[in-house]
Order: structure tokens, then C-alpha cells, then sequence
């Protein structure tokens, strides 16, 4: 006799019981993967070049951020926003607690926290900055906006790495810039739909700098002024680039698939560049078609 047939009270809800288990674990990883396709196809591709166990951590990761980020654009008081920001503040808290609220990304992050051993500090960083923006306030200056580049897009990336097994300085180091370049493309990238709701993200000591209006850009123009402001913008971002790649040769080969954001952000400076940095230009707006192709070739040349 064998022991499913001597003891079947106790063995079949076992095995039962780690079915379901695995089936959610799958339907948990599938929710984060599905909300990134949605929301942020380019890193969603990007992703899908990371080596298979690594994956699911960072399909959560993103997810995680988009899930914070869209706490801005369904919001209408602040006050509502800071109370869905502390919910994640609280979910980040139980999930190092091991004690992870029953929602999908969280429960995802959870097993990405343990098979990674994920720092909480880069969770905090991110979710400290997105609550303190939640406003529709400009940047200042270029350095605010270079600060929340780094405490929100290098923070994802500092995860990413750590997905990957990487810990090096000289890897932090790349994806500091990196983050920061990114998050500017970011911006700039984002100017013609925000300015269709009348809002300005450029930083406000560009705007005063090169005289050019927050009615410049809500109504679209494309005035030489405005174009300065975007070129000087820009070469801030390519210089990030520029100093991320002096680094190359210091960090692991494995690390450059975590960077592969750099090929979004070199592309669209050099269709911006094309574009005389028109940042309305219709060009810009339009999908790459090769993006998979591009982010295929510098993934397997390891390089960003």
C-alpha cells in the first residue's frame, strides 16, 4: 500500500495545496508581466532579454513602479494620492516583514525580495520622491530634475541589477547615469502630451534662461528659443550616456542587460537631432518598429 492510499486525509490536500499554490505564483508573475506590456512596452521588451531567472523579479519590479507612477494621473486631491502612496509604504514595510498584503505585485516582490535579496532602501527612495512629486509643479532647475531622475529611474535600475546578481560600484556607478539620462528622455519625451493638459515639467531655470514662455510650450510652438531649451536638456542626458559608457570595461558583462533603457534614450536623441530638437515634431511621437531589433543586437553584443 502506498502512502497516498494509507493516508489520503493528508497527502491529496498537500499536493493540492502546492498546485494552487504554483498556479497562483503563475497567475501573480503573469499580472505584473501584463501591466508592463501595457503600460511601458519598451521596458517590457527590454525585459524579455533578461536571462529567464531573473525575469519574474523584474517584471515585479516595473510593475511596482508603474502601479505608484499611475497614483499621479487618477488622483485628483493629494491627499488621496499620499493615501495610496502610503499603502505601498505599508506594503514595502510587510513584505520585509515577510507578512506581504494579498496583492499580486506584492506577492510578486515578495519572492523577488527573497530570491534576491532586494535592498529596501531603493524601494523607499523611489516611493519618497514619486509622493513628494505628486504635484504639477516644474523642476527648478536641471538638478532637481537630475535628482529625480536618480532617486526614481536608477533606483529601478539598482533593483534590476541586483535581479541579475550584480553588486558592483562600478555597475551603481553606470546605472546612476544611466538612470538619470533616462529619466530626462523621460521628460522631454513627454512634453507634447502634458502640454496638451496644460503642464509644464521643463525646468524652470532653462525657461527663464533662454526666455521662452510656460504658453510656449502648452501651445506647442517651435520657436529657435524653445529649441534651446530642449537642445541644452538633451546634451545633459547624452552626457550622462557619454560618462555611463567611460565605464564599461569596469563592470560585470551580465550588467549591460540591465542598461538596455540606453538604447530608447540614444535613439531618440538622434531622432531628435533630426528633428532640429522640434520636441513635437510628428516623427518623435511614431512607435519604433526595429526597437526589438535594436534592443536585441546591444543585448547580445553586451554592451549599452
Amino acid at each position: 500500500m502506498s502512502c497516498a492510499d494509507a493516508l489520503p486525509g493528508h497527502i491529496s490536500p498537500v499536493l493540492r495545496f502546492t498546485s494552487r499554490n504554483r498556479k497562483d505564483d503563475k497567475t501573480n508573475a503573469a499580472y505584473c508581466m501584463n501591466l508592463v506590456r501595457k503600460y511601458d512596452y519598451e521596458n517590457y521588451l527590454s525585459t524579455l532579454l533578461l536571462p529567464k531567472d531573473a525575469r519574474d523579479s523584474v517584471f515585479a519590479i516595473r510593475a511596482f513602479n508603474l502601479e505608484i507612477l499611475k497614483i499621479k494621473d487618477i488622483i485628483s486631491q493629494s491627499e488621496t494620492g499620499e493615501m495610496r502612496m502610503q499603502f505601498w509604504t505599508d506594503a514595502i514595510n510587510s513584505i520585509y516583514k515577510n507578512e506581504p498584503p494579498q496583492q499580486p505585485i506584492a506577492l510578486e516582490l515578495m519572492k523577488a525580495k527573497d530570491k534576491n535579496k532586494l535592498s529596501k532602501m531603493w524601494f523607499n527612495r523611489l516611493l519618497n520622491e514619486r509622493k513628494r512629486r505628486l504635484d504639477d509643479s516644474p523642476y527648478r532647475n536641471l538638478e532637481e530634475l537630475e535628482t529625480y531622475s536618480e532617486n526614481t529611474v536608477s533606483s529601478l535600475l539598482y533593483l534590476v541589477l541586483e535581479s541579475l546578481g550584480v553588486r558592483c560600484s562600478h555597475a551603481d556607478h553606470a546605472a546612476s547615469h544611466i538612470g538619470k539620462a533616462y529619466g530626462i528622455i523621460i521628460l522631454l519625451r513627454a512634453i507634447p502630451f502634458h502640454s496638451k493638459q496644460k503642464i509644464v515639467y521643463l525646468p524652470h531655470d532653462m525657461l527663464i534662461k533662454h526666455a521662452v514662455s510656460y504658453e510656449d510650450i502648452i501651445r506647442g510652438r517651435t520657436s529657435q528659443a524653445v529649441k534651446d531649451v530642449i537642445y541644452e536638456v538633451a546634451s545633459l542626458s547624452n552626457s550622462h550616456l557619454e560618462t555611463a559608457r567611460l565605464l564599461k570595461s569596469r563592470i560585470p558583462k551580465i550588467a549591460s542587460a540591465g542598461f538596455l533603457c540606453s538604447v530608447i534614450c540614444q535613439r531618440y536623441l538622434r531622432d531628435l537631432q533630426s528633428a532640429d530638437f522640434d520636441v513635437f515634431h510628428p516623427a518623435l511621437q511614431e512607435r519604433t518598429p526595429l526597437l526589438p531589433v535594436h534592443l536585441l543586437i546591444q543585448r547580445f553584443r553586451y554592451t549599452y
